[in-house]
């Protein structure tokens, strides 16, 4: 027989399944003969691809159908800035998404595929910067992820469902950071960010002109820390021309 590839919802090759007969769907050598007999047919086949969808749940679905239904509002405000892969510590770590209005929040997203390596070092990186972070996980991954962060951090759980996109259902809302780094939060800014706030404030010549590093601890120096994260947020908001993310592969945390 030769091989066919004919692609069905959610990128289903039916060629892959011979006996699909019993489907309602016959294929052929030569092509695919579709069988229309009756409503079990088409519930058959609703199951069959709904199984599909579970088993190949992952990071881009469910980040996807999050921006789309559970941040809806957030996208609305024009005072609210969201980030795919916003870079913590110099891009030592990802937030999978940041959502930046009166404060800032981050989920880390752990799909099927991911796995829970590095969800204890993501963990230091959210708690050194997000007022509040929440997990936002797949059945499989709930039990341990519960385990693993702390309790001030929301727990989102994700399902695939009939609909379009995934149901998401909050088990623990996220409550406020109490221990937040301003050294890690201003590491947040691009160096001419840090530059243009210290040159508002007067600072000129080879001040400026210092590593980043030291221009940081300036402004940690400067402000105090509600108007130091009020500052990097305005910042954040203001930037233009924000890098683009290599996608990452399915499997990578």
């Amino acid at each position: 027989m030769q091989h066919l590839d004919i692609q069905g919802p959610f990128g289903l090759n039916l060629a892959e399944y011979p006996n699909f007969i019993q489907f309602g769907v016959k294929i052929f050598d030569g092509g695919l003969t579709s069988l229309f007999a009756c409503c079990i047919i088409e519930q058959n086949l609703k199951e069959l691809f709904h199984l599909k969808r579970i088993k190949n749940m992952n990071d881009p679905q469910i980040r996807k159908a999050f921006h789309t239904v559970y941040l809806q509002e957030e996208h609305k405000d024009s005072n609210t800035l969201v980030v795919d892969e916003l870079g913590l510590e110099h891009g030592a770590c990802r937030a999978d998404i940041a959502v930046i209005n009166g404060h800032m929040d981050g989920f880390e997203i752990k799909s099927d595929v991911d796995s829970l390596v590095r969800l204890s070092r993501q963990i230091l990186s959210y708690n050194a910067i997000f007022d509040h972070s929440s997990v936002i996980v797949t059945a499989c991954h709930l039990e341990e992820t519960t385990r693993m962060v702390p309790g001030w951090w929301g727990i989102i759980s994700v399902k695939d469902s009939n609909s379009v996109f995934p149901e998401f259902r909050m088990i623990r809302g996220a409550l406020q950071n109490i221990n937040i780094d301003n050294s890690a939060v201003v590491q947040l800014l691009w160096r001419e960010e840090a530059q243009e706030i210290l040159f508002s404030l007067g600072i000129r010549g080879a001040q400026l002109r210092q590593k980043r590093s030291i221009l940081y601890d300036y402004i940690v120096e400067m402000f105090d820390p509600f108007e130091l994260r009020q500052i990097v947020r305005e910042s954040l908001k203001k930037r233009r021309g924000w890098r683009h993310p290599e996608q990452r592969k399915l499997g990578d945390d």
